[in-house]
């Protein structure tokens, strides 16, 4: 019914452990007269070709044929620059530059409504201070009653000093 074709690309793939080189195979299998699943490496991705998607979202959003796509168009010895967006064909690209582009006249020949001239734009009322902002947490009610600075020893459990200045911590010599 349906060929299964496997596609040798002219990339390489360097497996990093024993650094062999080998060359990147990816088997097609058509599901249907547009549906193909690319095996790469273990890897199924569909592509259907009628719709320009494929598993893998770069031949959807780039509108640009992907790495299975490429395999795809490839095995069935279509053309895949039927198969990109207008954007990337050459004739948009010489478009793009047709209109002429000038440089803005001196400040003081420029065209300015009136309503535009009468608005006045004022500086912002507040200046965002430098630096890393401050945390905006809502502290609970024992977060506010608890003193700061606490320091209790870890010796006796009392409050005001700590373990290293205890006067009756036992000194070891």
């Amino acid at each position: 019914m349906w060929k299964v074709s496997t596609v040798e690309l002219g990339t390489a793939r360097v497996n990093k452990e024993s650094s062999d080189i080998k060359e990147l195979k990816e088997q097609v299998v058509p599901s249907t007269e547009y549906l193909h699943t690319v095996n790469n490496g273990g890897r199924n991705y569909t592509v259907c070709l009628l719709e320009k998607k494929c598993v893998c979202g770069r031949f959807q959003v780039d509108e640009l044929s992907c790495l299975h796509a490429w395999t795809v168009l490839k095995s069935k010895f279509l053309m895949p620059e039927e198969y990109f967006s207008n954007y990337y064909k050459p004739n948009t690209i010489v478009m793009t530059y047709d209109v002429s582009m000038y440089p803005l006249p001196n400040r003081n020949d420029w065209n300015i409504p009136e309503h535009v001239a009468e608005e006045v734009v004022l500086p912002s009322k507040w200046k965002i201070p430098p630096g890393r902002p401050k945390k905006k947490r809502d502290k609970t009610l024992t977060e506010l009653l608890q003193q700061k600075n606490q320091h209790s020893c870890s010796i006796r459990g009392q409050g005001g000093y700590n373990k290293r200045t205890c006067r009756n911590a036992p000194h070891n010599k």
